[in-house]
């Protein structure tokens, strides 16, 4: 399956089921199987570098099987082949979104106007806090 010029997952590691698809339909739901099931065992994946798989691993984890496998299922169209296109779609978004490392942080220092604008909200504040007080004190 190609997914970028650098990124392929090799067919044999995608195992495609069908089932019958919930919802309304008309005659045709009860009898064809139209819902798409892609499994695509991530942890075992030979097809991808090692960054990508660790971030795949770690972002998608919530998605995984206790095997490591990924199941991604779409019964959104009629027809078996859209939903199989579809399944494809959805991997490929999934595998795109996390293909870029992140970029790292650079830790930066505050501008000398954002310090001077803080301390004089933090001044500001404080002269209308000090009006609401009592001036002297009366029994």
């Amino acid at each position: 399956m190609y997914i970028s010029p650098t990124i392929q997952i090799a067919d044999l590691e995608i195992e495609l089921t069908y089932a019958r698809s919930s919802g309304p339909g008309g005659q045709n739901v009860n009898k064809v199987n139209s819902k798409a099931i892609l499994r695509w065992s991530l942890r075992e994946s030979r097809s991808l570098d090692l960054g990508l798989k660790v971030r795949l691993l770690s972002a998608l984890a919530a998605r995984l099987t206790k095997e490591g496998e990924l199941l991604i299922s779409c019964d959104s169209y009629r027809d078996q082949t859209r939903n199989r296109e579809a399944c494809f779609e959805k991997l490929r978004a999934l595998v795109l979104a996390h293909a870029l490392p992140p970029k790292p942080r650079r830790a930066t220092r505050p501008t000398y106007s954002s310090k001077k604008k803080t301390l004089d909200s933090k001044r500001k504040d404080s002269q209308k806090k000090s009006l609401r007080r009592r001036s002297g004190r009366e029994d």
